[in-house]
């Protein structure tokens, strides 16, 4: 038997998946809404319109995983009736003015963005149980000072015990400090004065677990019912009881209050160190006359002369330039961490 001839009529070519060549074209959305985020939970986002109408929205799946944060101003689609069981859809973020982030995983420098577009950032210590840790006060001022958010320092439980020394040394950088009472008479006092400071400003509260964020909460806006919760008596400190951010309008104004879930670590990994000298306005111009390594905390910083101009030490520029270089050993030590 002779082997098989084969021909061209034995060739088969396999089509094409697609006869139709896919468009480049995205849709425009002309006719999407705005509207603010206030709650990010589980895929679902919660967003409130210019004029005040609740929507839940999901993510469209182009942006990608984590792309939509509390206080993201997005372009929506869909159902915007508002109706129960309605959902809308997210098709665009707008560009944010600021963020704040910090970095999860030290060791493989993973940035996650906790809120966005903010103008103050309230930085909640308590005076006592939990006692106030420097180290996380400097951290938060660091991403403050980078991304040009305001600082302010909320002491709660100033009734309960006696205020650290250290605490009243943030005034030097320029940052408002107000004192909070649980018991005292001058409670109502102390909340008008925050109240005050929060007006017509988006806020967002940071702080350990147990400081007294969701206890402020409550009092500024009643309808929140944040769960409160104890400090543990063992290890000294708080237990979680807010488990995302969510952004609450300020009774009686016009501003926003986003709480957090208590934080114990703040990592640094993720920001460059000339953004911090930048912060400092009137020390930057000085610091670019250093030399390219510098770190400006060597005798031969440029700093140095500016501190003490024709030899004679400058109080207020000495203190000024401590507090920079407080911020910039807090960011060399948390490299330090990273690289062991």
């Amino acid at each position: 038997m002779s082997p098989r001839q084969y021909d061209e009529s034995d060739a088969r070519i396999r089509p094409a998946r697609s006869t139709r060549p896919r468009s480049k074209d995205r849709p425009t959305h002309d006719a999407s809404i705005t509207a603010l985020v206030t709650t990010v939970d589980r895929g679902r986002q919660r967003c409130i319109t210019e004029d005040g109408l609740v929507l839940t929205a999901m993510r469209a799946r182009e942006l990608g995983p984590k792309s939509v944060v509390v206080g993201d101003v997005v372009s929506l689609v869909g159902d915007v009736s508002g109706t129960a069981g309605s959902l809308a859809r997210i098709v665009a973020v707008k560009e944010r003015r600021n963020s704040l982030s910090r970095t999860v995983d030290d060791a493989a420098q993973v940035e996650r963005t906790i809120v966005a577009n903010i103008d103050q950032l309230v930085i909640v210590v308590a005076a006592t149980n939990p006692q106030p840790r420097r180290g996380l006060i400097d951290r938060f001022l660091v991403s403050a000072f980078t991304e040009g958010i305001t600082p302010k320092l909320v002491v709660t439980k100033s009734d309960l015990g006696e205020i650290p020394d250290f605490l009243a040394e943030y005034s030097k950088l320029d940052v408002e400090i107000v004192y909070t009472a649980i018991k005292s008479q001058s409670r109502e006092r102390d909340l008008q004065a925050l109240h005050s400071m929060l007006e017509g400003k988006i806020s967002v509260l940071v702080g350990h677990s147990g400081v007294g964020k969701s206890t402020l909460i409550n009092a500024l806006v009643p309808q929140a019912q944040r769960v409160t919760g104890d400090v543990n008596t063992a290890t000294g400190r708080g237990r979680h009881t807010s488990s995302s951010a969510i952004a609450l309008p300020l009774a009686g104004s016009d501003g926003w209050i986003i709480d957090t879930p208590g934080i114990r670590a703040f990592g640094l990994s993720h920001i460059d160190t000339r953004r911090i000298v930048d912060a400092f306005t009137d020390l930057s111009q000085v610091a670019a006359n250093c030399l390219s390594n510098c770190s400006h905390s060597e005798s031969s910083c440029s700093l140095n002369a500016w501190a003490a101009p024709d030899g004679a030490v400058d109080t207020q520029r000495t203190a000024r330039l401590a507090s920079l270089r407080s911020l910039l050993a807090v960011k060399d030590q948390a490299a330090q961490e990273d690289e062991e």
